[in-house]
């Protein structure tokens, strides 16, 4: 980003060249991931940028906005630039240690809120937590759940360390390093068991976006040669761990709804099988109950 000598650089500037210069480089979403960033730099929220638009950018801020736009246009995605991420209207610390919260991952939350709706203090267990943002919203939205969430990344623990005690649920979830349900010692049945586990097809990585495929966690994302290795792995423990009548939430890729179907339907311990969709309209979360 080199200005000409005689250019003011107001907010309002900064903020349109950033937009078209995006658009160029073929960024997805020109227009918000240039006010993500300048709000950023300038310790501000977005919308406090258009009441600012006549005010020039200190120095110090643009120089830090322009190595933001460097590497956003090398792929970085903004939420790791930032460090930030909202989720079912809640913020998140991100690292490359975790996936990125989606809103599509939203179905899920939603889904396992309305099937704890009839136990008394439901025991939760969601697996593979990431940024811990599922087993957060889910708390901070049922006052009497508690929630294990583990992950087989101790850097991802980290992170949702940081983001238990930033929200205040440390009394409520409780973190484990753990391989799916092999680090649980001797717990309780669980109410919920979710998990947005990795499910992208090995194959079909070399094609995700570069912001995804080169720098959110691989082994988040890789989920074996048909999509399928590790929620085979949870489909076949988890009815070992499930409450009579609990359930199991599982996030699947929108074109894997009829084989996880097949699969749910096909689990001995399983029943009530169905595919729920995401607020797109796009199969999203695999829903089962244990039988009694």
């Amino acid at each position: 980003m080199n200005p000409p000598a005689t250019l003011v650089w107001t907010i309002g500037a900064l903020l349109n060249w950033t937009e078209t210069f995006f658009a160029q480089k073929g960024v997805e979403s020109p227009r918000l991931d240039a006010q993500v960033l300048l709000a950023h730099s300038l310790g501000c929220k977005r919308i406090d940028l258009y009441a600012r638009s006549t005010e020039e950018a200190p120095e110090t801020q643009r120089v830090q906005f322009r190595d933001l736009v460097r590497r956003r246009v090398e792929g970085c995605p903004v939420a790791y630039l930032v460090g930030t991420k909202e989720f079912y209207l809640l913020p998140f610390e991100v690292t490359p240690a975790v996936l990125i919260p989606r809103p599509a991952t939203e179905a899920l939350v939603l889904a396992g809120l309305e099937r704890v709706k009839p136990f008394t203090a439901p025991r939760v267990l969601d697996i593979g937590t990431g940024s811990g943002c599922i087993a957060i919203s889910l708390t901070k939205q049922n006052s009497t759940a508690s929630v294990i969430a583990s992950d087989v990344s101790p850097d991802a623990l980290a992170v949702a360390r940081r983001n238990v005690e930033r929200h205040a649920v440390a009394n409520r979830v409780r973190l484990i390093e753990s391989d799916l349900f092999a680090g649980l010692n001797s717990e309780s049945p669980f109410d919920l068991i979710l998990s947005n586990p990795p499910y992208i097809r090995t194959g079909d990585l070399a094609g995700l976006p570069p912001d995804v495929r080169d720098h959110e966690p691989r082994q988040a994302l890789d989920g074996g040669s048909d999509g399928f290795a590790v929620i085979d792995r949870l489909l076949q423990d988890s009815p070992a761990y499930l409450s009579p009548d609990g359930w199991l939430l599982v996030e699947i890729g929108s074109d894997q709804g009829d084989a996880m179907l097949a699969r749910l339907r096909r689990t001995p311990g399983l029943a009530e099988a169905q595919i729920l969709p995401d607020r797109d309209g796009h199969a999203r979360v695999a829903v089962a109950r244990r039988t009694r």
